[in-house]
């Protein structure tokens, strides 16, 4: 009987620790397998999109529906991507090895991208290797998770806190793409991740995050930022 007890206070306290994602969070799991996902920079015409209602015009013009989009990656004036960028086979920009002040710069930062047969990574900058296979990438920072562990510089008790935009990669190769909905640090954006069973995950931005999915009502149409990812149908 008394094990009996112990099991049910168990579950209880397991049950009221779990997280309410959906609450905290607007989350995308996505499979790069079967979903068109994509990194824009510019409309056709050549200008530079800056935001998410600019990028639903776009893609409806070439009959395509917008499911999914957030920004994806820091920017440097004139929405220019910061650190690598490459777009459709082609680097738009070249990756930044530099060290320096901000966010980008925390290390380790590192890299998203996806592969000509639609294989999905998350590396560390120092650990990537360009190659022609490579269909996009952007480079952020910085990493959240590596090997499923979270980045040692953050601090569990920060009080550094902004709306953050991110990205993971499940042991399935699977994307979870995911932005706070209330201001978080380093450390708790991290943790979710990890609790989502990512074995790697990417900080992209901070205040300027903005999302867009209509399933669950969440539409975000507005913003300024560099590159963005999509997914369309």
């Amino acid at each position: 009987m008394k094990k009996i007890v112990l099991f049910f206070i168990f579950f209880i306290i397991s049950c009221r620790e779990k997280p309410d994602f959906e609450k905290d969070y607007v989350i995308y799991p996505a499979n790069p397998k079967t979903e068109n996902i994509g990194f824009y920079w510019k409309n056709n015409a050549g200008q530079i999109l800056k935001n998410i209602g600019n990028l639903k015009k776009e893609v409806e013009t070439e009959n395509k529906k917008l499911k999914f989009a957030m920004n994806g990656g820091m920017f440097e004036i004139n929405n220019f991507p910061k650190g690598l960028y490459i777009e459709n086979f082609k680097t738009l920009n070249e990756i930044d090895t530099l060290t320096g002040e901000g966010n980008f710069y925390i290390q380790p930062n590192g890299i998203f991208y996806l592969t000509k047969s639609n294989d999905s990574e998350i590396v560390e900058t120092k650990k990537f290797q360009k190659n022609a296979n490579i269909k996009y990438a952007t480079q952020s920072g910085p990493m959240l998770l590596m090997n499923g562990k979270i980045n040692p510089v953050f601090q569990e008790q920060s009080k550094n806190l902004n709306i953050r935009n991110g990205v993971g990669i499940l042991e399935d190769g699977n994307i979870v793409f995911a932005m706070s909905k209330k201001e978080i640090n380093f450390y708790k954006f991290a943790l979710f991740f990890k609790k989502m069973g990512c074995k790697s995950a990417l900080y992209l931005d901070g205040f300027v995050s903005k999302t867009y999915l209509p399933e669950k009502n969440w539409i975000q149409e507005d913003g300024d930022f560099g590159v963005i990812i999509a997914i369309t149908e």
